[in-house]
C-alpha cells in the first residue's frame, strides 16, 4: 500500500515513541503535584514548552499545549476575540472548519461581526484584499499559512504587516505548514500546530500566543497552562510534540527539496497523461508534498476507490469534513463550479520522497484509475 494522505495524519516517528515512552511508564506523575514524581513530570513539560517555543520563534511562556490543532484554533479565535473590546473578526473562505465554525459561533452567540477576505482562483489572499476588509474595531485576523486541501502558501509576513497596521492581532493556522516551512519570523501574534501532522501522536497540539495578548480560556478549572487551558497536561504528548517538531525543523530544507522535486514531477506527469486533470491551488507557491487535482467528468470518490483497489490511498480533501458529500468549500471559494469540485482528489506525500521512477509510475496508476471510472460513451 502507498499511503498518500499525510495531510490528514502521518505515522508516529520511532524517535518520538522512544522520547515519550518514559512519560507513559516510570515518569507518570501529575505535573501539578508538589512531590518528586510530579516535579519530574513538570520538568519534562517545561522543557518541552521551551523546545516548541524555540522552533516557533516565541517565548516559552507563550506556548499553550492543547489536544490538537482544532482546539488550538478555537482557543486562538474565541480566546482573543472574547478577551478584546473589539468585536470584528476577519477570516478567509478557504480556512479549516475549526476556524470557520469558531467564527460562526462568535457571530451567533456573541454578536461578533465576521468579514471574509476573498481569495483568487489559486486560493491566494492579496494584501489589498485584506486591507479592504479591516476596520477600526478589528480584533483578530485568522488565516492559514498553507491550505490543507490545495496546498497554497500565503505570504504571511506581508499580511501580518497589513493586519498590524489596523491594530489587529494576527493568528496563523500553521497545522499544515509545520515541518515544511519556517515558522519563526512570520509576524504572527498567535500560531497553531498539531502533532499528528509531523510524526507525533494524535491528541496533542499547541497554540503559541504572545504573552501581551489577552486570551479568554475555553476550559476552566485548576488554572494550568498559566490559566489559559485548565486540565492535567498531557506530558508524554508534549514531549512527543517537541521531539517531532525539532526533528521536522532540523530536516526541513532537505526533506522539502526532495519531496517537492518528486511531487512536481508527479504533477507534470498527471497533467500530461490525464486529459481530464486540472491542478488546484497555486502552481508554484504550494506545500512541497501536496498535489491536488480535479478530474472533470468523473466521480472523485470513484477515482479514490479505484486507486485504493490498485494500492494507493489518498483523499478527496479535508479529513475534518467528516461524512460530508458537499463539494469542497475551498474549491468553491476558488471559483471552481460545484460539479467540478466534487471530482477532486488530493495526494499528500510524507517526508520520504518517492524513488526516481516513482512519480511516473504513480501518475500511470492515476491515469489508469481515471480511465477505469470514465462514464461509458
Amino acid at each position: 500500500m502507498l499511503y498518500l494522505d499525510h495531510a490528514a495524519t502521518s505515522p508516529v516517528r520511532p524517535e518520538v515513541l522512544e522520547a515519550m515512552r518514559p512519560y507513559l511508564t516510570g515518569v507518570f506523575g501529575n505535573p501539578s503535584s508538589h512531590h518528586t514524581v510530579g516535579e519530574a513530570a513538570a520538568s519534562a513539560l517545561d522543557d518541552s514548552r521551551a523546545r516548541v517555543a524555540r522552533v516557533l520563534g516565541m517565548r516559552k511562556g507563550d506556548v499553550v499545549f492543547t489536544a490538537g490543532g482544532t482546539e488550538a484554533n478555537n482557543l486562538a479565535i474565541k480566546g482573543v476575540v472574547l478577551a478584546s473590546e473589539r468585536r470584528h473578526l476577519v477570516v478567509s473562505p478557504i480556512e479549516h472548519e475549526s476556524i470557520l465554525e469558531s467564527a460562526a459561533y462568535l457571530a451567533r452567540f456573541h454578536g461578533t461581526t465576521v468579514s471574509t477576505v476573498p481569495v483568487d482562483t489559486a486560493g491566494r489572499i492579496a494584501a489589498s484584499a485584506l486591507a479592504g476588509v479591516l476596520r477600526d474595531d478589528t480584533a483578530l485576523v485568522s488565516l492559514g499559512h498553507a491550505n490543507n486541501e490545495i496546498g497554497t502558501i500565503q505570504d504571511v509576513a506581508v499580511l501580518a504587516d497589513i493586519a498590524h497596521s489596523a491594530g489587529a492581532v494576527l493568528h496563523v493556522d500553521a497545522v499544515q505548514s509545520a515541518g515544511w516551512l519556517p515558522l519563526a519570523g512570520l509576524g504572527a501574534d498567535a500560531l497553531s500546530i498539531a502533532g499528528h501532522k509531523i510524526g507525533a501522536p494524535k491528541g496533542i497540539g499547541a497554540l503559541a500566543v504572545r504573552g501581551r495578548i489577552p486570551l479568554e480560556p475555553l476550559i476552566h478549572g485548576g488554572g494550568q497552562e498559566r490559566g489559559r487551558r485548565s486540565g492535567t497536561e498531557n506530558v508524554a504528548g508534549a514531549v512527543a510534540l517537541a521531539t517531532a517538531l525539532e526533528l521536522a525543523d532540523a530536516e526541513r530544507d532537505a526533506v522539502a527539496n526532495g519531496v517537492g522535486e518528486r511531487t512536481r514531477a508527479f504533477i507534470d506527469d498527471v497533467l500530461d497523461s490525464v486529459p481530464q486533470a486540472a491542478l488546484t491551488g497555486d502552481p508554484q507557491n504550494r506545500l512541497p508534498g501536496t498535489a491536488s487535482f480535479t478530474f472533470e467528468g468523473v466521480s472523485g470518490e470513484a477515482v479514490l476507490l479505484e486507486l485504493e483497489r490498485r494500492g494507493v490511498v489518498s483523499s478527496s480533501g479535508s479529513a475534518c469534513a467528516a461524512g460530508s458529500d458537499e463539494p469542497s468549500h475551498v474549491l468553491i471559494a476558488c471559483g471552481i463550479p460545484p460539479e467540478v469540485a466534487q471530482t477532486s482528489v488530493r495526494f499528500t506525500f510524507g517526508r520520504t520522497p518517492l524513488p526516481i521512477e516513482g512519480p511516473a509510475q504513480l501518475a500511470a496508476l492515476v491515469a489508469g484509475a481515471v480511465r477505469a471510472v470514465l462514464p461509458a460513451r
